[in-house]
């Protein structure tokens, strides 16, 4: 019989697309991934991965095992749930992804209170941009997404999953502080036309905000630098090489010479959770997410003193 853990190392590099993606989203070291479907390969007498430039590839034989192992997983995913249920505690493993700003602003705080509320749950986090994290929670990779999205861009969520909204999150302009627009209390949208940008790359939801605004506005957006970490945009804002829209959540004091400012459109974020509805009843999944509550409210309060 093929060991339920090395099907599970296998599956994971199947969805992550990489040994150090997967070892990531397990908890594991690469070594250890690859150590693992190494003794399947051996139990199996099945060349499951081969080397691809500096990385690997599922063989055929690997791809319809992992299917396999998708299904199987899935199962044993169930029995944990209802044997969790029965039992009324928060027990077991849960996987949560969370988008990048979302991991540094709210999730620290949910995790620690997480461990004092739940000891039992062994808690993991994968950061992942919303349009992947919706997919993983869809095909039971997590078992819960923190995920965010615009209004103008919604974020497309499969059925059969469930949506606890949170809030919602500002976003400003981040600018040189010696720019006209900086002596504004807001900007106006049509201000925007004409600058140099600095943005996350395509297929990132704020990048699509941006672009949609200003093409509303008339203009195709001229982004000079894409920068997946908004820290790193603002360090680009202070040296002086163009103006960003970044979130404040998990945004830091910002450095002299940078100033950020609304934009009169008041553009935010909103934020929530995604969870498969047949977990719904699971302990780990209902305290997991009355704890997101209590932390985003926190959230709201600090930045509302801030202001």
């Amino acid at each position: 019989m093929m060991d339920l853990g090395r099907l599970r190392a296998l599956h994971a590099v199947a969805v992550h697309g990489s040994v150090g993606r997967a070892a990531a989203a397990l908890g594991f070291t690469p070594s250890a991934v690859s150590q693992q479907i190494a003794k399947l390969e051996r139990e199996t007498r099945t060349v499951l991965l081969e080397r691809q430039g500096r990385g690997v590839v599922l063989t055929d034989a690997a791809r319809e095992l992992a299917a396999t192992a998708r299904t199987v997983l899935g199962l044993m995913e169930r029995a944990e749930v209802r044997l969790e249920e029965q039992r009324g505690q928060a027990v077991g493993r849960l996987l949560v992804a969370a988008f990048a700003t979302g991991a540094r602003g709210l999730m620290p705080g949910v995790l620690a209170e997480l461990r004092r509320r739940c000891p039992e749950v062994d808690v993991r986090l994968l950061e992942s941009d919303p349009y992947p994290a919706a997919e993983l929670v869809g095909r039971g990779e997590v078992d819960l997404a923190l995920v965010q999205d615009w209004p103008s861009v919604p974020l497309p969520v499969q059925e059969g999953l469930s949506r606890l909204d949170l809030g919602t999150d500002p976003v400003d302009l981040v600018l040189p502080a010696d720019d006209d627009l900086a002596a504004l209390d807001a900007v106006p949208v049509e201000r925007l036309r004409g600058q140099r940008w600095i943005s996350v790359p395509p297929g990132n939801i704020c990048h699509d905000w941006l672009v949609r605004t200003l093409r509303e506005a008339g203009e195709e957006p001229d982004v000079r630098y894409q920068v997946d970490d908004f820290e790193t945009q603002i360090a680009l804002v202070a040296a002086g090489l163009g103006m960003a829209v970044v979130p404040r959540l998990g945004r830091g004091p910002l450095p002299a010479g940078v100033a950020a400012r609304p934009v009169a459109s008041q553009p935010s974020r909103r934020v929530f959770a995604l969870w498969r509805a047949q977990a719904s009843r699971r302990p780990a999944i209902t305290e997991a997410l009355a704890v997101m509550k209590d932390c985003w409210a926190a959230v709201e309060e600090a930045q509302r003193r801030a202001a």
